[in-house]
């Protein structure tokens, strides 16, 4: 499969989408408003042990404090007796659970209120939940990740070949036995990295954490130790492999930046980076915008007539498939197994797409043919292993019902871009004011640059323009004086709040 990776840079947020042979399938977002935290490494001081929990809160200076549980404080080898079992099956991030034991120490013997700590963030804080800690800390470069906590060496799960782990352990080794002690786990991209490239990132990352040492003697309760790479770069470290034909930066200083981190890091690459400076938005080109509103909507339509009816709740998501207008050619049975299959690779895609994670339940049409049903399985478990997530699924059930637990560590698309309707109580969603500014900014550009005016009025609801009037009026500046030209702006009353105009006056 080829991909192209898209990044659109604005001072408000950076979006990037990754395309596979024209089709989105991914999406990142991150306001500068909302930064992520995941892999940040913070001085903590515990706030509370929960002991029929196994967790303790942890302070570490944000809003709302974090969640550590026992299975995530590090301890001595001699005293880590955790013993995990699964039953893996199909392709290597598709794992099947029939039983986990853990058998560790309770957290008032491995934590006390008020102690303070190195904790790392491992999840963002999900609607109601706190942040996800560690304090088994890890630091990722594109080849190896860094445990400077353990002396594990380990190979990604996705490279299956027997060989070819023992040559890249051998290879490790060979690389770690001039640089001190550490664990390490070999990424997918160290398949085809060379010794060199393994010791540079080796390098990188000992030096990384030497800054991290120094900081700990001095940090006070709640300093932020360690900060991962902005998204552009987090893009060009994990996502860029030999398959990404090239990386469009619609950014002059973003693409500079990504050039500069190319050639210091994965110089086979810089060649692929470019700098799009065409007057039509870069998500516009590829469609991406489109298909964001698309994946914003319950109903995902199929090729064939069929769809999918997905719902997204805080306790799973679910998702049903319907034969709609499908009605087959040669009988009943045929056309519920055609109608699965096809369902299956769009769900596998609509979860990447949605970054939908948590317990997920799939109620696929109910085939009485046994060969049908594995047919189907084995079908989801090919396009689920593309995922970047780990993903754990069950067999399918007799009525068709599949269980999948995908791992969740960001917002979904729809709790990112939309909030819940207060008009309908909560039942469905809208966009938030703040989407609705930028997507107002983005529209103002597209009109500079394909028609002009003298002036730009904005109708929009109350909750707009009082954004655009508070929060974002250094914005609303800065893309006056960006286009040469005024922009007013009017409430609407009538308007709800996605409902907007932009006037060329």
């Amino acid at each position: 499969m080829s991909e192209e990776i898209l990044i659109n840079v604005t001072p408000q947020e950076t979006r990037v989408a990754v395309v596979e042979n024209g089709v989105l399938q991914e999406i990142y977002i991150e306001r500068a408003r909302q930064l992520g935290i995941v892999g940040n490494i913070y001085k903590g001081k515990v706030a509370r042990i929960l002991p029929g929990m196994q967790a303790a809160f942890v302070e570490i200076g944000l809003s709302r404090t974090a969640f550590l549980h026992a299975t995530d404080v590090r301890m001595p080898v001699e005293t880590d007796v955790r013993t995990p079992a699964f039953e893996t099956a199909g392709p290597a991030n598709v794992t099947r659970p029939h039983g986990t034991t853990w058998t560790v120490p309770r957290i008032h013997e491995l934590l006390y209120e008020g102690q303070e700590l190195i904790v790392q963030v491992v999840k963002d804080a999900l609607g109601s939940k706190g942040a996800r800690l560690t304090t088994q800390l890890t630091l990722p470069a594109r080849y190896v990740v860094f445990m400077p906590h353990n002396d594990h060496i380990g190979v990604s799960q996705k490279i299956g070949d027997d060989a070819e782990r023992e040559r890249l352990r051998a290879m490790i080794r060979a690389a770690i036995g001039e640089e001190g002690q550490g664990g390490y786990i070999l990424r997918t991209l160290a398949e085809t990295a060379t010794e060199e490239e393994v010791r540079n990132d080796i390098r990188y990352l000992r030096r990384v954490w030497a800054v991290c040492q120094e900081r700990f003697a001095s940090a006070k309760f709640g300093d932020l130790i360690h900060e991962d790479l902005p998204l552009p770069l987090r893009v060009m470290r994990d996502l860029v492999r030999d398959n990404v034909q090239r990386i469009r930066i619609d950014s002059r200083e973003a693409y500079a930046k990504a050039q500069e981190f190319a050639m210091e890091f994965i110089p086979e690459a810089a060649y692929r980076i470019e700098y799009y400076p065409g007057e039509r938005p870069i998500f516009d080109l590829y469609g991406v915008e489109d298909e964001i509103q698309k994946a914003l909507a319950p109903k995902v339509l199929l090729k064939s007539g069929g769809y999918l009816v997905i719902d997204q709740t805080e306790a799973m998501t679910t998702i049903d498939v319907n034969t709609g207008a499908y009605v087959g050619r040669k009988n009943l049975e045929d056309t519920l197994f055609k109608t699965n299959l096809e369902a299956a690779q769009a769900i596998a895609r609509q979860l990447r797409l949605r970054n939908l994670g948590g317990m997920i339940i799939i109620d696929f049409i109910d085939m009485e043919d046994i060969d049908h049903r594995r047919a189907v399985l084995r079908a989801l478990e090919k396009a689920l292993a593309r995922d970047r997530t780990k993903v754990y699924m069950t067999e399918m059930s007799s009525l068709g019902l599949v269980e999948l637990t995908r791992k969740r560590t960001r917002e979904s698309l729809e709790h990112v871009l939309c909030q819940p309707c207060s008009v309908c109580q909560g039942r469905g969603s809208v966009k938030t004011a703040q989407t609705i500014c930028y997507e107002i900014f983005r529209e103002i550009m597209r009109e500079a640059r394909q028609f002009g005016a003298d002036e730009y009025l904005v109708v929009a609801s109350q909750a707009v323009i009082d954004l655009l009037l508070d929060e974002e009026a250094d914005s609303v500046a800065q893309l006056q004086g960006f286009i040469g030209r005024p922009i007013q702006l009017k409430v609407e009353l009538q308007y709800h709040q996605e409902q907007y105009d932009v006037v060329l006056l």
